[in-house]
């Protein structure tokens, strides 16, 4: 359904927020809480999933309402009891690692983190026949032991995401990445949701806010090299290539551990997508 922010339970955040970023911010940082220091969020819990262990961190320190960092074994979520799913999602990838995923099972079993306070997460029952699916953020296709692959099923890692772009152009853009990991060795991957206006569509009982666009924030460390992709939630084939520092101006968000000095590099395209 459709909703107007004044009718939406969290329109406190939202109102006090909108007047400082643009509408194209105001989901996705009304979700980030004022009790923990840039510091902090810069400090990750989970290190070793971003370069140099500085994690994604959001810029204004009036936005970061409900959320908690998640450290699974092979990825990091920031999520959100405001939009009830991950703000972002982070992955260290090797070549080593994409190998080894090629022969693991997948689960398909989702739950409900249970180190989530109750009512933040979404439920299995929000997204049943909603008419999206439950898009990973960081892919199971990129776990590489039957512990990740587990985890990647947890509703902190997942958003509602439109069938068609899931498993079509999303899927491309996931197996574009494998590939540029396979050639270049490694690549910190961080993937999430972004929510643009004023009117925002949401699932279930939760009312979990469903995104406008999604990002891939690719670095690739041995290539010096950077950049992101946006791709609007809805059954297209295509997508926008952004540098890291427009995406950051979208988002909200800013990624410490990519040098200053690619955040401005655009790549032509992703070969095969």
């Amino acid at each position: 359904m459709k909703i107007r922010l004044t009718h939406f339970k969290y329109f406190k955040h939202f109102q006090h927020f909108a007047s400082f970023f643009p509408s194209l911010l105001i989901g996705l940082l009304a979700t980030l809480g004022a009790t923990v220091s840039l510091n902090v969020l810069a400090a990750s819990d989970c290190a070793q999933f971003s370069p140099g262990g500085r994690a994604p961190i959001v810029t204004n320190a009036k936005m970061r309402a409900s959320t908690q960092q998640l450290c699974y074994s092979d990825f990091a979520v920031l999520h959100s009891g405001v939009t009830h799913g991950p703000l972002w999602s982070a992955e260290h990838l090797s070549a080593e690692h994409l190998d080894d995923a090629r022969d693991n099972t997948r689960t398909n079993r989702f739950f409900v983190d249970k180190k989530l306070p109750p009512g933040a997460s979404a439920t299995l029952s929000d997204y049943k026949k909603s008419g999206y699916d439950r898009g990973h953020m960081s892919p199971a296709g990129d776990r590489w032991d039957q512990k990740g692959m587990m985890e990647s099923f947890s509703l902190a890692n997942v958003v509602p995401q439109n069938p068609s772009n899931n498993r079509r152009i999303w899927s491309r853009i996931e197996q574009s990445v494998r590939r540029l990991v396979e050639q270049s060795g490694d690549a910190y991957v961080v993937t999430g949701p972004l929510f643009s206006g004023r009117q925002l569509q949401t699932i279930g009982e939760s009312r979990v806010l469903v995104p406008t666009q999604l990002y891939k924030v690719v670095y690739l460390p041995g290539r010096d090299l950077a950049f992101a992709v946006v791709v609007d939630n809805t059954p297209t084939n295509e997508y926008k290539v952004k540098t890291v520092r427009e995406l950051e101006a979208m988002s909200g968000l800013q990624f410490p551990g990519i040098p200053d000095t690619l955040k401005d590099q655009r790549i032509g395209g992703l070969k095969g997508v």
